[in-house]
């Protein structure tokens, strides 16, 4: 499959405890498991590609849209910025797993990729977009099943054939290339340090609480932790994307330091139906220099009961 051209706008560790990393896109590159985990196998081969372990006995799968070519403001968005498609499975007990997803669609693939997954047993939480400008328009649906990972799996995989989803996984790069950003004071002056994923320096920050949905925990790398990307820019600056997870009172708080520091609230909504506590989803941006914008967004978090060096 030629990549489509589609061109215009569009281990963690905390107070020195490594925490999940919850990622909103991978490389364009086959993933490694970081440990031994032979009982997904079934699944692996369902996807079509190996997952990555995470902590809390959580296996993740990346479908990286390496073949969008979407621009924001000028800024050409590479994948592991925001246009990383993801499903992770949980097993919960009794030969039954907790799956729940993103997955990064073009306007005219939304309808025929949820035919498929609600075919597939696999229900729909939220449908929106997470930026502004971009160019094409690009969607996110997220996503949850219950039951058999394997079935799961493979409802996954035909629904996203209904997409331009490259499904091959592209073998892993020999060595993952510097990036043009000083990460060490990004990471001082975020109070939490990251790692450098597909060109972009990725951060998670966990709740403090436990999430759960139906009863069931869900760990952070399932989508519940705070997760803020930098894509250099040159000289300095960074394009900022991701999405604050708070609860209903830390909302307006969070949007007033956001605006207060120069990065544009995108979307407010939810990614969920049945999580305790209720979760607000939180998208932004910003161009500017990274570490201006780094003290920023530490600023939103500081009002949020999350896992910070100081908190």
């Amino acid at each position: 499959m030629q990549p489509r051209q589609l061109v215009g706008r569009l281990p963690l560790r905390v107070a020195g405890v490594a925490l999940a990393v919850s990622f909103l896109s991978l490389p364009c590159a086959g993933q490694q498991r970081t440990n031994g985990a032979d009982a997904w196998a079934a699944v692996d081969q369902a996807l079509g590609r190996k997952g990555a372990a995470q902590p809390g006995d959580v296996m993740k799968y990346g479908f990286p849209r390496c073949d969008l070519h979407v621009t924001i403001n000028g800024v050409q968005v590479k994948p592991a910025l925001a246009l990383g498609s993801w499903v992770a499975f949980r097993n919960i007990g009794g030969g039954h797993a907790m799956m729940m997803g993103d997955l990064v669609l073009a306007e005219e693939e939304v309808a025929p990729v949820m035919r498929a997954l609600q075919q597939g047993g696999v229900e729909q939480t939220a449908l929106h977009n997470h930026v502004l400008g971009e160019t094409p328009r690009v969607m996110y649906m997220h996503v949850s099943g219950h039951g058999d990972a394997v079935k799961l799996a493979r409802a996954v995989r035909a629904a996203l054939a209904q997409s331009g989803t490259p499904m091959q996984a592209a073998a892993a790069p020999a060595a993952a290339p510097a990036i043009d950003l000083d990460t060490a004071a990004i990471a001082r002056a975020l109070g939490v340090s990251g790692k450098v994923n597909g060109g972009v320096y990725q951060v998670s920050v966990p709740r403090r609480e436990i999430v759960r949905e139906d009863g069931n925990e869900v760990p952070p790398s399932m989508g519940v932790a705070t997760g803020i990307n930098f894509q250099p820019t040159g000289n300095g600056k960074a394009a900022i994307t991701g999405d604050f997870v708070m609860t209903a009172r830390e909302v307006n708080q969070v949007i007033r330091a956001l605006q207060a520091n120069g990065i544009a609230v995108t979307v407010l909504h939810s990614h969920m139906l049945t999580e305790t506590p209720r979760l607000f989803f939180m998208h932004f941006w910003a161009n500017d220099d990274a570490t201006s914008l780094a003290r920023g967004l530490r600023a939103a978090l500081d009002k949020m009961a999350v896992k910070t060096s100081g908190h």
